[in-house]
């Protein structure tokens, strides 16, 4: 089950365990990246059987999706951080301050 509120981590109980992600934009954007290098390692060794060339080349389509979802997680990131700065701005207590940009690209 998981617990969310604007701003706060996400928990995620499992029984007696908790998992807590704090970054949570940068968790989905290292998550995506995995997956984009899973679907073109197992989309080159699919091509060295012709028999395999066809789920090959859908495993590279994926990847290029996977490609393409990349800068919608940082769009997405980018318009959060902004919101947030702006209820800040207005004198609303919700929520902490929001991080600073960095050069990292996530």
């Amino acid at each position: 089950m998981a617990e969310s509120k604007p701003g706060a981590d996400l928990v995620l109980r499992i029984g007696r365990e908790e998992l807590v992600v704090r970054r949570r934009y940068e968790a989905v954007s290292i998550v995506n990246d995995a997956l984009i290098a899973l679907w073109f390692i197992v989309g080159s060794v699919m091509f060295f059987s012709p028999a395999w060339e066809y789920w090959g080349t859908w495993c590279f389509v994926a990847g290029s999706v996977e490609l393409l979802i990349r800068p919608l997680i940082r769009m997405s990131r980018h318009m959060h951080v902004q919101g947030v700065r702006s209820r800040t701005a207005a004198g609303s207590t919700v929520g902490p301050a929001a991080s600073p940009e960095s050069s990292q690209d996530f």
